[in-house]
């Protein structure tokens, strides 16, 4: 799967059912070359100015299904 297919699917927690974005970034392991984390924004970009919220970051542990559309993570938040 590339980066620009996963930044277009939309991450959701399966505890409360809240899409808390898509994602933005990844954090990845340099010698495994395995993902270890990935970043969704906090709050909407276009009103970060009134937002002080920071980003998300999601680890890859967290992660429990990765399908078509959607990313469904198991937050504790």
């Amino acid at each position: 799967m590339l980066f620009s297919e996963l930044k277009c699917k939309d991450v959701i927690n399966i505890r409360d059912c809240r899409r808390l974005g898509r994602v933005e970034d990844l954090e990845f392991d340099e010698c495994g070359g395995c993902i270890c984390k990935i970043i969704v924004p906090g709050c909407n970009r276009f009103f970060s100015f009134l937002h002080t919220e920071q980003e998300i970051v999601i680890p890859y542990k967290d992660i429990r299904q990765i399908g078509p559309d959607i990313i469904l993570v198991d937050l504790n938040c």
